[in-house]
């Protein structure tokens, strides 16, 4: 199976960027869509952003689309989460989860996805 290592948290300051990144080992990581969630203390993780295996498929929450890009690099076995714009309520532990799935193309629903990375800590101050 594959594992997921998430890096690029940080403390930035309102209307700063950030880029993100997942590193994958462990499996052939073109086999697998990739996403990024969120959780923000005392909430529910979210559904942040996907994108199908091969790269030409993405989907974002409504809260963050037009501010963060989701991408990824297969020959490297990396997925980067670039957050432009960041607001207060971005504030959260970002993870990088793997769904395994035939097709090339889909971009899996926030429940799809069954390997997830250790997260790391996004702190936006106002």
């Amino acid at each position: 199976q594959v594992q997921l290592v998430a890096s690029g948290g940080g403390l930035v300051q309102a209307g700063d960027s950030l880029r993100l990144s997942c590193a994958a080992s462990g499996h052939i990581f073109s086999s697998y869509a990739m996403g990024w969630f969120r959780q923000a203390p005392g909430k529910e993780r979210e559904f942040v952003a996907g994108i199908s295996r091969v790269g030409s498929n993405t989907y974002y929450a409504e809260s963050v689309k037009g501010r963060f890009t989701i991408s990824r690099d297969n020959a490297k076995n990396t997925v980067d989460l670039l957050m432009n714009s960041l607001k207060p309520e971005d504030t959260a532990v970002y993870y990088c989860a793997a769904s395994q799935i035939s097709s090339i193309w889909y971009v899996p629903g926030a429940t799809e996805y069954k390997y997830w990375g250790q997260g790391t800590q996004v702190t936006v101050s106002s």
